[in-house]
């Protein structure tokens, strides 16, 4: 045995790699012979080396090796894998290979890898912490009683993603570290748990914004828990939260509960003089992802009434997300409002980009109803708008609409404007 380790040394100081991983392949698995017969601490220092400066086909086959060579490998795979100065293949095959002992100062070092920068390696770690399953959730339940050590360890159980991980996230979510709060909310917002539904109202008042802001998040893809908890009072102190990352998520959560009361509970947010432009931006998305009858008439009494002080660039968010609305009992409705309004002189109609969103949205919508709307649109001076107005027609009915077309440049008494937009329309059909 002794002049197997000889050769791999002579391999080692030859930097010759691929040889000295044919003489460890020579020695006897674990289990076969007694530990004391081979030099364990000259074999693993030497398949270390293989890992640090082997190709990667070297380290892929060192790696199938020392895991026979026992305990006295982890410490330096470890140290290995610590190494910030090692390169990303070099710490993803230690983890990958301490992924075969099962021991708490292994499950510790991958637990501290989990919020590494590289993604590779964090990765790999969490991966390998999830194939030891419960033993790895026992390990990071004790690293979690030493403040040290709790943040990683939070972080290491919010990645393995299992329901045994519920009872020691749960232990950590009033912790005194906003860091530690924050990943247990976020790893518990993953599972549908009846205990968990509680942490997260309770997580709606945190003083940290980032867990209220998760808290609303994780609220919006549990929307069969308003009717016991009746989520949009809890949320709707958020919609007015000193930090607006925490208003606009309370927003999208409410237009994910596609309710009446949320749809209120919007629009009393849009109409407010003192809502922020991206704010209400974010408002009018919200009812638009609901698709209710309600939602659309909140969007219309926005676009129409004139005690809502709402500029230009929310208008034209309101009359795209008409425009995109798919459910098919709404789509008249949809386009009907968009039509009404393209009869009033509101101050945002000159704007060209929103007579172009308007025109795109009526053909899209597929309302027949639609092609005098956009006929009259013709006469706009702007000539993009023009073509988003011809592109519509075509969409809606492309026959009937070089019909209409042609039959009203017969006409003698055509505004001059219109009849100008007309028959350059039909010299682009």
């Amino acid at each position: 045995m002794s002049n197997i380790l000889e050769q791999a040394q002579v391999a080692a100081d030859r930097q010759n790699w691929p040889s000295l991983v044919q003489c460890l392949q020579q020695l006897p698995l674990k289990g076969q012979q007694p530990p004391e017969t081979v030099n364990l601490e000259l074999a693993v220092s030497l398949a270390i080396q293989v890992l640090e400066s082997g190709d990667f086909e070297d380290r892929w086959e060192i790696a199938k090796i020392l895991p026979n060579l026992g305990t006295v490998a982890i410490a330096p795979l470890i140290s290995l894998l610590e190494d910030e100065d090692a390169d990303t293949e070099q710490r993803w095959f230690a983890a990958r290979i301490l992924g075969k002992f099962d021991r708490p100062e292994v499950i510790e070092a991958l637990a501290k890898l989990v919020k590494n920068s590289d993604e590779e390696l964090s990765q790999i770690a969490a991966e390998t912490l999830g194939n030891f399953g419960p033993t790895a959730v026992a390990s990071l339940a004790t690293l979690l009683l030493s403040k040290d050590s709790r943040l990683f360890a939070t972080e290491a159980l919010a990645q393995i993603r299992h329901s045994e991980t519920i009872p020691p996230l749960l232990s950590v979510v009033r912790d005194s570290q906003v860091a530690v709060r924050l990943a247990a909310i976020e790893a518990l917002s993953s599972f549908h748990d009846i205990r968990i539904s509680g942490v997260l109202i309770a997580a709606l008042k945190d003083p940290a914004t980032a867990v209220r802001k998760e808290a609303a998040r994780a609220l919006g893809v549990r929307a069969y828990l308003d009717p016991e908890w009746d989520l949009v009072e809890l949320l709707k102190p958020l919609l007015w939260d000193l930090h607006a990352e925490v208003c606009h998520q309370a927003a999208m959560t409410l237009g994910r509960l596609k309710t009446d009361a949320a749809a209120a509970a919007l629009f009393e947010l849009l109409r407010s003089p003192i809502t922020p432009l991206e704010l209400q931006i974010e408002t009018v998305r919200a009812l638009g992802w609901m698709e209710t009858a309600t939602a659309l008439d909140y969007l219309q009494q926005t676009l129409i009434a004139r005690f809502i002080n709402i500029n230009s660039t929310a208008c034209q968010e309101i009359v795209t997300v008409l425009g995109r609305v798919e459910k098919p009992e709404l789509k008249a409705s949809s386009a009907a409002i968009l039509m009404d309004w393209l009869k009033t002189r509101h101050p945002a109609l000159h704007s060209p980009q929103i007579k172009k969103s308007l025109a795109l949205g009526l053909g899209k919508l597929g309302d027949r109803r639609g092609l005098d709307a956009l006929i009259s649109m013709l006469a706009d001076a702007d000539n993009s708008v023009r073509l988003h107005c011809m592109a519509a027609l075509k969409q809606l009915d492309p026959v009937e609409a070089r019909q209409k077309l042609e039959s009203l440049l017969k006409q003698d008494n055509l505004e001059p404007g219109l009849k100008e937009g007309i028959a350059i329309a039909l010299e682009e059909w």
